[in-house]
Order: structure tokens, then C-alpha cells, then sequence
């Protein structure tokens, strides 16, 4: 018998996964956003994390540490891939820059996962062992309840910078404006590469994240990036707040699924609702 305590454990665990779908979906539609520039190798930044965390771990190291040494180490990895192969896309306009950008990444992420795979054959995973929590009855994962958490503050303190700081309101004007944002001395690609930057890094704390419950594999970064793109799409492609509202919903929708008809019918489901919210609303893909 399904109880009330039993489906609030299943939501809490849904809004840990939306956490997961929503931080992909930001990091892709940031970079497209900003410099419409189709990122396919941000399920790659993702996996990229888990792997240096376990490096990080398996040499004795606390977890918190191993966190943040991922971050910024992807982080890096993203500057340098913006200010090498990016560079190239950049000098391109319109619809030639998003097929030389999807190629373009989309060769990256191949190439990354030919060379990782040789060397993280295993599937990872960063457990957080922190038991469960009653509330109200209901027993509810810990690790769920900080994954939420986390989740939150991190998308607050992105929302608090981009309406808040001088960078911020700079990454607004130039994605609402470019050649305005020029008029007032605003440097666009300085900007693509900060958010860029800053995309990798948020796609980092996503694949954490996931790997909090789940295990991980190079092999996975090519799922991520199908989650990333399902999210931005149904979010509305340059919305952060859609992206944030699709993740939150379709995560809800996944984890209800998994619970009552299985893991595989569960993915159908997902796909079926996305498809579902679009056809409903037309305008998302615009």
C-alpha cells in the first residue's frame, strides 16, 4: 500500500533528480543564450567532475575538498577549451556559428570520451552517507535533502549575480543586446568566456550531484547531454528560469514514474512528457 509518507519520500528524491536535470539545463542554456553556441560536451564537463572527485578521494581527501578540487578543476578545463577551440566558432555569425559550435563540441566530447574511457573503465560514485531524516512520518534520503539544498543556494547566488553584480548586468545586456553592450564598453567575448567558465563549473556540481546516488561512467556524458538539451528546450532554450522550472518538473515527473512502473518506462515517460509540454507549448522551442 502507497502511503503519504511513502510519496513524500519519492517527490523528495524527484526534486534531487530535478536538482540534477535543472543545473545541466542552466549550464547549456547559459552558453547558448550568451553566444548561441549549442555546448553538446556539457554532459562531458559533468562526468569530467565525478572522475577528478575520485582521483581527489582516493588519495585520502575529504569529500567537501574533493568537490570543490572538481569544480575548479573543470572550470579551468572551460576556460581553456573556450579560449582554444571556441575561439574559432566565435568569428562565425548566426547559423553558421551554432553548426560550427555543435561540431565542434560535439568532436570534443568524442575525443574526450575515446581517451577517458581507457583510463576510467569502472563506474564511480561520491555516496554522501548521511542516512535518512524523519519528517513528519516520512523517512526522507539525506542525501536527497542536500542535494536540494545545495541545488538551491547555488542557483540563488547565479541569480544574485546575474541581477546584482556589474558582470551580471553586463551578461544581461550582451545577451539581450550585443552591439548595445559594445556602445557602452562592454566586452562580449570576455563575457562568453566568463559564463562559459561558469556553465562548466555548474554542470560540474550537476554530475556530482548525481553521482551523490548513482553511479557514474565516461559513457554517461552523452546521456547528460540528452538531459541538458531536453531541459533547455522545454525551458524555452534562453530562459534560466524555465530551465530551472523543467528540471524541477520533469525530475518530479521521472522519479514518480521510476517508483510506480519501473526505471525503463520511467525514460519513456520523460521523453513522453517533454514532448507532451511542447506540443502544448510551441513556443519553447522558439
Amino acid at each position: 500500500m502507497v502511503t503519504a509518507s511513502t510519496l513524500l519520500g519519492v517527490a523528495m528524491d524527484g526534486l534531487a533528480f530535478g536538482v540534477f536535470l535543472a543545473l545541466l539545463g542552466v549550464g547549456i542554456t547559459l552558453v547558448f543564450g550568451l553566444g548561441e553556441v549549442l555546448n553538446l560536451a556539457i554532459g562531458t564537463f559533468a562526468v569530467l567532475a565525478v572522475l577528478v572527485a575520485t582521483l581527489v578521494v582516493n588519495s585520502g581527501m575529504g569529500l567537501v575538498v574533493a568537490g570543490a578540487v572538481a569544480l575548479v578543476a573543470v572550470a579551468l578545463f572551460g576556460l581553456v577549451v573556450d579560449r582554444t577551440i571556441l575561439s574559432l566558432v566565435y568569428r562565425s555569425d548566426g547559423e553558421e556559428r551554432i553548426l560550427l559550435g555543435i561540431f565542434t563540441t560535439l568532436g570534443l566530447t568524442v575525443f574526450l570520451d575515446g581517451v577517458l574511457i581507457n583510463y576510467f573503465p569502472s563506474r564511480y560514485t561520491l555516496p554522501l552517507d548521511v542516512g535518512t531524516v524523519s519528517v513528519g512520518g516520512a523517512s526522507l534520503t539525506g542525501s536527497s535533502l542536500i542535494i536540494v539544498a545545495i541545488g538551491t543556494v547555488v542557483l540563488a547566488v547565479l541569480f544574485g549575480f546575474l541581477r546584482g553584480t556589474f558582470l551580471g548586468k553586463a551578461t544581461r545586456t550582451v545577451f539581450q543586446d550585443e552591439r548595445g553592450a559594445r556602445l557602452v564598453g562592454v566586452n562580449p567575448r570576455r563575457i562568453r568566456t566568463l559564463i562559459f567558465v561558469l556553465s562548466a563549473a555548474v554542470a560540474g556540481l550537476g554530475g556530482l550531484v548525481f553521482a551523490a546516488g548513482s553511479a557514474v561512467a565516461v559513457s554517461n556524458g552523452f546521456e547528460f547531454t540528452t538531459f541538458a538539451l531536453i531541459i533547455s528546450i522545454v525551458g524555452g532554450v534562453r530562459s534560466l528560469v524555465g530551465a530551472i522550472s523543467a528540471g524541477v518538473f520533469l525530475g518530479l515527473v521521472n522519479q514518480f514514474a521510476n517508483f510506480f512502473v519501473g526505471s525503463y518506462v520511467a525514460t519513456i515517460i520523460l521523453f513522453a512528457t517533454a514532448i507532451v509540454v511542447l506540443l502544448a507549448r510551441p513556443e519553447a522551442i522558439s
